[in-house]
């Protein structure tokens, strides 16, 4: 589901791109004149780049402008955005992104759903959504999906149906159902999370069928429908109506986007749980065998094999095969992703305030690893991160380097800090915090890394290696893989 940070960034900074989509044909031709000249390295066309968007930053037109911020920020222009900015909300102090401010200013901040109701609710006399249509009324959902939210975490579940019902937008309503579904689930109101999990995967089932147009818009809601398939499978399943839960974890066992070690382990708990055991291990032994099972996937199979061969005799020698495989795979695996390109230096400072630069530790492998304090998948490679960390303390040749990037609070070096020491790990953290001036986090951007956590192993001679996204499977796994990215990049 779309984050607050996210959302507070498209309301005071950038439109989105949805509603870059309902723009009218003469805007949507100009977005391909604009794209054309950003592509060209020719200077005449820079030239014509600079002007155009020049034209559209003095327009009496507030979409126009709008544009021209969008165009400014691609182009990493942060104080021409920035000015822009200033002046758009001067200039349209009833406009669009004036609206969006006072709800990123003034609403999202407070802290009680009481609050956020009032301060909506004196918002939207000012700002009508009769005065919008379309897409343009996506803000109001942003708000109203707060409210919502957290009217469910205070477990007053009638308020936050109220809002819930004042959703607009027809394809941000996945989205917005689907945040208030977890609310309700974490809240262990099944029931409810259910039903709203329901209309969340109902919502976006009709887009990911194609039945509507061909947009941003259609793209953002389809995207939802195969994770929430899984989720609500196991909703199903913690309800234990195993027979319905069945029917959605196929589908998502079945979908490229979400057919994985986890969906093939959800349907085999569902097939476990209906009696179906020899199923149930033929989808667990897919599992395990791709590598990525975790340590609940490796110690359900081994309950199963003992249930289906009557004892666990020959299994750890069965395991001990499965894993030979794993190895054989993945050094396949890695001999194709191998690269050879060098690696940007940089000097960051760590957390004791001591300078590192990258290019000192030639001569060494390097194991970069861009992540957040925010960032779930980061904190949940981290035991495996410290697996492979302990594994090579006593390698002076091999250096592991844990870069925080894409603060979203103003006291990154704390928080990056307070986590390490709250979880005891014995990382080296650097800090790759936003340059003042150009309010870019500049490493992560020369990496051009679009996703954390992302892993690059550079070799001796300073080239990057592996790179390495996400983080998906079990922490035997993860090491097994860093540890053979480590040993090829050293033989070169």
């Amino acid at each position: 589901m779309k984050s607050l940070n996210i959302i507070l960034t498209s309301l005071a900074l950038t439109a989105t791109s949805a509603q870059l989509s309902a723009q009218t044909k003469p805007l949507d031709s100009t977005k391909i004149y604009l794209d054309k000249l950003i592509a060209s390295s020719n200077p005449t066309d820079k030239t014509l780049l600079n002007s155009k968007l020049g034209t559209l930053a003095a327009s009496n037109s507030e979409k126009d402008m709008d544009l021209a911020i969008n165009y400014y920020f691609r182009l990493k222009n942060q104080k021409a955005t920035d000015s822009l900015l200033e002046v758009q909300l001067t200039k349209f102090p009833n406009g669009m992104r004036a609206r969006n401010k006072v709800a990123a200013d003034e609403i999202f901040p407070l802290k009680t759903p009481v609050e956020k109701e009032k301060a909506y609710k004196t918002w939207i006399k000012k700002f009508p959504p009769a005065n919008y249509s379309g897409d343009d009324l996506i803000t109001y959902d942003y708000v109203t999906s707060s409210i919502a939210s957290g009217y469910a975490e205070e477990k007053n579940t009638a308020k936050a149906i109220e809002y819930a019902n004042k959703l607009l937008v027809d394809f941000w309503k996945g989205n917005g159902y689907g945040g208030l579904a977890e609310q309700f689930y974490k809240n262990g109101d099944l029931k409810n999370a259910s039903i709203y999990y329901k209309k969340a995967m109902e919502n976006a089932k009709v887009y990911y069928d194609g039945k509507l147009p061909n947009e941003n818009s259609s793209k953002f809601a389809a995207s939802g429908y195969p994770g929430l398939t899984m989720t609500y499978a196991n909703i199903l399943f913690e309800q234990k109506n195993y027979k319905e839960a069945l029917k959605y974890a196929e589908l998502a066992s079945k979908n490229p986007q979400t057919a994985s070690p986890r969906s093939n382990f959800q349907y085999a708990k569902i097939l476990m749980a209906l009696g179906r055991n020899q199923e149930a291990y033929e989808k667990l032994e897919t599992a395990v065998k791709s590598g990525k099972a975790d340590d609940e996937m490796s110690a359900t199979f081994k309950k199963l094999y003992t249930k289906i061969k009557g004892s666990d005799a020959g299994f750890e020698q069965y395991a001990a095969e499965i894993r030979k495989g794993i190895i054989a795979n993945l050094q396949q695996k890695l001999n194709k992703e191998m690269v050879k390109k060098p690696a940007m230096d940089f000097t960051l400072t760590d957390l004791d305030g001591k300078q590192v630069t990258l290019s000192s530790l030639k001569g060494k492998t390097v194991i970069l690893d861009f992540w957040a304090t925010w960032c779930g998948p980061c904190k949940a490679s981290f035991p495996a991160m410290q697996m492979a960390v302990n594994k090579y303390k006593n390698d002076p040749t091999v250096q592991f380097l844990f870069i925080h990037t894409w603060e979203k609070t103003p006291t990154p070096t704390k928080d990056a800090a307070d986590y390490i020491k709250s979880q005891n790990y014995n990382f080296e953290v650097l800090m790759d915090n936003k340059d003042p001036e150009t309010k870019i986090n500049k490493v992560v951007s020369d990496y051009k890394v679009n996703g954390i956590p992302s892993k690059f192993i550079i070799d001796p001679q300073g080239n990057i290696r592996f790179n390495l996204m996400g983080f998906d499977g079990g922490n035997e796994a993860a090491v097994d893989e860093i540890s053979m990215m480590i040993d090829m990049a050293r033989k070169g």
